[in-house]
């Protein structure tokens, strides 16, 4: 409804009379109005609303001009549409600016209602749709004048309505405008972004052949590569990704997708399990694996169904579960004795550990430094104290010679 404003009941010069028809409501949008069982009046450049007899008398009713309609739309009465076509919809554009006021000043729709008591009249709505497509408000510039037919008035005070409408004429086209030069912009700004994409797809093939050469010397050991450029090579190696990350669509079936998956993953982790204590757990191992595909992500239930394979494809490592129902990619040759011996160490210089102590300590996530003084408890080298403040593991004792 903030399309609409108040207005004398007035023809514009070169505004004519096209139809008229009675017992109209108006919806904004699917919202019911005030206006009810009104007449309205089309012209070849609005629509005019008004209570019976109000408009032929001159009298302030509501206007809207036909320029903010750009689709017209029937919409069925009745039970399941049954009833026959009984409402007109309006999908209008946004309000200019300049407008002169109305019944509201914003509406939270895009379109308007006008429902027929007694039905559309299929003339009418012919007449309606012929005159939007007419376009005649384009052709001439709006000045108000008496009309017979509508009005039996003439003295006004407002302003010239030609006025108005000139303006309103000016804005449209300075949008336009605006729009247009945007849009040149957003152009330039794209042909400019492929350009530098262009570039940089020309050396990823290159930094991806070094990367691989690079990454062949470092598994091996070959060549005389010092401390500093190894871990030099790595931070790049992350950074760069994998160049043919393994894809659904490459694939006749699941299984042989999940098995191309289960290698990559396996030749990907290997260096990564190996700096990280030769366990991971399987949220980080996601991460790791997405970020290295770049776009083309795989879903936790992908990875989790691949990671299920390795042991098939002889990976040197393997999924574990937990009994607490952690997941874990760990390295074959990591075994729970090394893990405990190695937590009983730290005891040495720890009074005791908790699981986000231990966490700091060897830099592994809370879930695994809690796994893994678990599994020095099963193996009888810590025994835990569960209180208010948490979990905590001391050093078994028993194990310790009396002197």
């Amino acid at each position: 409804m903030d399309r609409f404003e108040y207005i004398e009941a007035r023809l514009f010069d070169g505004e004519n009379y096209v139809k008229r028809d009675k017992n109209v409501k108006i919806y904004d949008g699917d919202d019911k109005t005030q206006f009810t069982d009104g007449e309205v009046v089309l012209t070849t450049h609005r629509i005019l609303w008004g209570k019976p007899g109000d408009i032929p008398k001159g009298l302030v009713c509501l206007s809207l001009h036909l320029y903010y309609v750009f689709f017209v739309e029937e919409e069925s009465g009745g039970v399941f549409g049954l009833g026959g076509p009984k409402r007109i919809i309006l999908n209008l554009s946004p309000a200019l600016p300049g407008k002169r006021p109305g019944p509201a000043v914003v509406s939270a729709y895009h379109f308007v209602k006008f429902s027929f008591k007694d039905g559309i009249d299929p003339a009418f709505y012919k007449a309606l749709k012929d005159t939007i497509a007419a376009k005649a408000w384009e052709r001439s510039l709006a000045t108000p004048v008496q009309s017979s037919s509508l009005a039996s008035t003439t003295t006004s005070t407002k302003p010239s309505v030609a006025s108005v409408n000139s303006k309103i004429r000016s804005g449209i086209v300075g949008i336009e405008r605006s729009i247009e030069e945007q849009q040149k912009a957003t152009d330039q700004s794209i042909s400019v972004a492929f350009q530098d994409l262009t570039k940089l797809m020309e050396k990823a093939k290159d930094m991806v052949a070094i990367s691989k050469a690079i990454s062949t010397k470092i598994r091996e050991k070959q060549g005389d590569i010092s401390e500093d450029d190894t871990v030099r090579f790595k931070s790049y190696l992350m950074s760069l990704g994998i160049d043919d990350p393994v894809t659904r669509d490459a694939f006749r079936s699941d299984s042989d997708y999940y098995m191309g998956l289960a290698q990559q993953i396996c030749d990907m982790m290997v260096a990564v399990l190996m700096d990280c204590g030769g366990i991971m757990s399987l949220a980080d191992v996601w991460c790791r694996v997405n970020r290295a595909r770049g776009l083309e992500l795989i879903s936790p239930e992908d990875l989790l169904n691949a990671c299920k394979l390795l042991q098939t494809i002889d990976a040197p490592m393997s999924l574990r579960k937990f009994p607490s129902g952690a997941c874990v990619l760990q390295l074959n040759n990591q075994r729970d004795d090394e893990v405990a011996k190695n937590i009983s160490g730290l005891f040495e210089d720890n009074e005791f550990l908790t699981p986000v102590k231990l966490s700091q300590i060897a830099n592994v996530s809370v879930l695994l430094a809690r796994e893994h003084l678990l599994i020095t408890e099963r193996l009888g080298m810590a025994c835990r104290d569960e209180s208010m403040e948490g979990l905590t593991f001391y050093p078994n004792l028993f194990l310790r010679q009396v002197t």
